[in-house]
């Protein structure tokens, strides 16, 4: 058999007929067999294992087939084509994967394998996006909220009333809503920018509403949260007002803030002058004088009480004083003692007495002074006497009186008194329906001379 492969011939029987071409080489079995290789894969043979020689005769060309000419109907119809056939397309994907994806089939248990890992994968991802907002980004953006909400709840508390449509409101509403952090929302200075307009506005408030005396009525509010209306009641505990001067005023608005000034109004004083008779121990110890300023304070009965004995449920009623007054800066504007404090009959006895041998001698000096200071009065006022000498004995009689007392630690407690207060008119009810139970006191700020002259000699 290799015999005849290699074309070796034992005779003319067994010898097949010689088909090769006279180029080629009997003896190149390689050569046949990677022709015929290249073939079976639809490649050509480009190299030549043998080049011919140029003394070979040339290579003859292969006659080319003559096209097939199909006859053509006899009904005279065009010939049918043959459909296109469209490449399907191969699925991408999980799917596509699944099936090979590059031109091979994946085993049905590699694919349930791959199709496993990216279910388990998209699902952590899942847990892991969920659990970074639940525990890192809702935190934050709840923490992010609540500073600002801290912000709001500042600007809306200082920029109220007039200062509703203060242009600073804005700008800092701006800083917070641009903050990218707590920690930059929490920095928002919302006091200093506040506190320089409320400034402002309070000092051109005073410069129009002061009066032809040079003064101004405060009023502010000791509840921040509450505004301060004009129909509130004067009695109310959290609105209270108080006269002052222009400088003074001024002054207090320069050294408060805005958790003070936002909750204060300027008024133009709108007084009334009342008269109230009160006791000594209610008209501040009967130590004031006209020209003082005092706060007025109530005293009322309480709700409270502890039980009288043991044996019956009955309750006593027990005094309660409120903590802040409810009219401030009330000016005294006269006072007047009662008629019994002018009566004097005093009489001054010096006795001196000398006794040597049976022989005495006595000396004694007596003085007396007998007088009704309320018909001296009235006799200075009908021109009985001289009223330059009667004004210069008489002036200042009950403050000298009281100062005297004050000096000897003695004075007449249940004297009465009766006061002329200059009050806000709102106050002026109220003032009339508790003058039983009102008390006047003097503030050390506004301290009549003789206070102060104590409180120096005691504090140095």
């Amino acid at each position: 058999m290799l015999d005849k492969l290699k074309g070796n011939k034992k005779n003319s029987k067994d010898t097949p007929p010689d088909l090769r071409k006279p180029d080629e080489e009997s003896g190149d079995v390689g050569g046949k067999i990677k022709d015929l290789v290249g073939k079976m894969s639809g490649k050509k043979n480009e190299k030549k294992d043998v080049k011919a020689s140029d003394d070979s005769p040339r290579k003859m060309p292969r006659p080319m087939p003559k096209p097939r000419i199909k006859p053509k109907p006899v009904d005279g119809s065009k010939p049918k084509l043959k459909p296109k056939v469209t490449p399907k397309k191969r699925s991408g994907g999980a799917a596509g994967l699944a099936s090979g994806g590059f031109g091979r089939k994946i085993p049905d248990d590699d694919q349930k394998t791959l199709i496993g890992a990216v279910v388990f994968g998209v699902i952590l991802i899942v847990l892991i996006a969920s659990l970074y907002y639940f525990l890192v980004y809702q935190p934050y953006q709840q923490t992010m909220q609540e500073a600002k909400d801290i912000k709001f709840g500042e600007i809306e508390s200082y920029f109220k009333g007039p200062l509703a449509t203060d242009p600073q409101k804005t700008v800092l509403l701006d800083q917070i809503n641009g903050a990218t952090t707590p920690e930059e929302v929490l920095a928002v200075d919302v006091l200093g920018p506040a506190t320089k307009s409320w400034r402002v506005y309070q000092t051109q408030q005073i410069k129009t509403k002061k009066d032809t005396f040079g003064r101004v009525v405060v009023v502010y509010s000791t509840d921040s949260t509450q505004p301060i209306t004009e129909n509130q009641s004067p009695a109310s505990e959290t609105k209270k007002d108080i006269i002052m001067k222009v400088a003074d005023a001024q002054t207090f608005v320069k050294q408060a803030d805005a958790t003070v000034l936002a909750n204060m109004e300027i008024q133009t004083p709108d007084t009334v002058a009342v008269p109230i008779m009160i006791s000594r121990l209610q008209a501040a110890g009967g130590l004031i004088s006209v020209g003082n300023m005092v706060d007025v304070y109530v005293k009322t009965t309480g709700d409270a009480a502890a039980p009288a004995n043991n044996t019956t449920n009955e309750t006593v009623p027990a005094p309660v004083e409120s903590s802040t007054p409810k009219i401030s800066g009330a000016t005294v504007l006269a006072i007047l003692r009662a008629k019994d404090s002018g009566t004097i009959d005093a009489t001054l006895l010096n006795r001196q007495s000398l006794s040597i041998n049976d022989m005495s001698s006595v000396s004694e000096s007596s003085r007396t002074s007998t007088t009704d200071v309320e018909q001296l009065l009235r006799a200075a006022a009908s021109g009985g006497f001289n009223q330059a000498e009667t004004s210069a004995l008489l002036q200042n009689y009950g403050i000298k009186l009281s100062d005297y007392e004050r000096s000897s630690n003695l004075g007449e407690l249940d004297a009465n008194y009766l006061v002329l207060l200059e009050v806000p008119r709102e106050d002026v009810l109220f003032l009339i329906q508790s003058s039983e139970s009102i008390i006047l006191t003097v503030p050390t700020q506004q301290a009549p001379n003789w206070m102060i002259k104590e409180l120096r000699t005691i504090y140095g």
